[in-house]
């Protein structure tokens, strides 16, 4: 074998193995929950902290978010296996050993912390950890496992980022941010369970109690359109407070007014595919929902 064939296969089974690590991160979820963190950041009193501090705090956050997945794989791995949607993740399929996935994730996590603290301040750092304990400990190895409730209850770590930006410039705990917390707290539920019914012969062969396998797929289509009006509901308290305007305002209307009305339609309709279609339409809800409330305020 040349050297050109040697250094050909080694650049090939680095591509492959910086390809997995990504994978086990998340990034796409990674990169919405940077997002919600930037917007509680954009919608914080100005400390004057300078934009790259911002950044670094950014990055921190989105480091231990990365973290937090990477454990969730580990841990979900003899679960993703059953699963037609996760089977073939990397450590699922042995690409990637459980010791290196933990490693890496160990590795970012102090990156993460250590950026945390120096770009940001000691509040932040501890509420990033609790929440990335929160979602790879509490909900990824109990919760999900133990109640059909796991997404209600563990969707709270997921929720934190706004507050977690809002806490990075400011060091402190403040009501506004809450409501950004609850917001994406109470979308998390429709926005799974969505998910839920579409692969729910899945998590069934998992042995996973997600709602549509202990209490039905009519049941939680149910709650999912009790859920998207209670959404509509909490999306109007940064306007009735003073924290957002009328560019939030009628956004807010719209998108909730789709919600519900496509939380209607798979409620009237036995299709996987509208479950699917509610489940793809709730990801872009929440970026529109958080880049009207970021024009809002630069509007206002």
């Amino acid at each position: 074998m040349t050297v050109l064939e040697l250094s050909q296969k080694w650049h090939l089974a680095s591509k492959l193995t910086l390809s997995n690590y990504l994978e086990i991160c998340k990034i796409k979820v990674v990169l919405m929950l940077v997002l919600t963190a930037w917007i509680g950041i954009a919608l914080a009193p100005d400390m004057q902290r300078g934009w790259l501090a911002q950044i670094m705090s950014l990055l921190g956050i989105g480091l231990l978010s990365a973290s937090a997945a990477a454990v969730n794989h580990v841990v979900d791995r003899e679960i993703d296996k059953k699963m037609a949607r996760t089977r073939h993740r990397p450590i699922a399929t042995s690409q990637l050993s459980i010791s290196s996935a933990l490693i890496f994730a160990f590795v970012i996590a102090v990156i993460g912390c250590v950026l945390l603290l120096i770009w940001s301040n000691l509040l932040c750092t501890l509420l990033t950890l609790g929440a990335l304990v929160g979602y790879a400990v509490v909900y990824t190895l109990f919760l999900k496992r133990a109640t059909p409730q796991n997404i209600v209850i563990g969707g709270l770590a997921g929720a934190m980022p706004p507050l977690l930006g809002w806490v990075s410039e400011t060091g402190t705990l403040s009501a506004p941010p809450w409501l950004l917390v609850m917001i994406i707290f109470t979308w998390t539920p429709p926005h799974f369970w969505a998910l839920a019914i579409a692969r729910k012969n899945d998590y069934q062969r998992a042995n996973i109690p997600m709602l549509p396998v202990t209490h039905g797929v009519a049941f939680t289509k149910l709650c999912i359109i009790a859920y998207s009006i209670l959404l509509a509901i909490v999306c109007m308290l940064p306007y009735l407070i003073g924290m957002s305007g009328w560019i939030y305002l009628l956004s807010a209307a719209v998108l909730n007014l789709l919600f519900i009305g496509k939380s209607i339609n798979l409620y009237l309709h036995q299709c996987e595919q509208r479950a699917m279609a509610l489940f793809r339409f709730s990801i872009s809800y929440l970026l529109l929902l958080f880049v009207a409330l970021f024009i809002d305020k630069w509007w206002m």
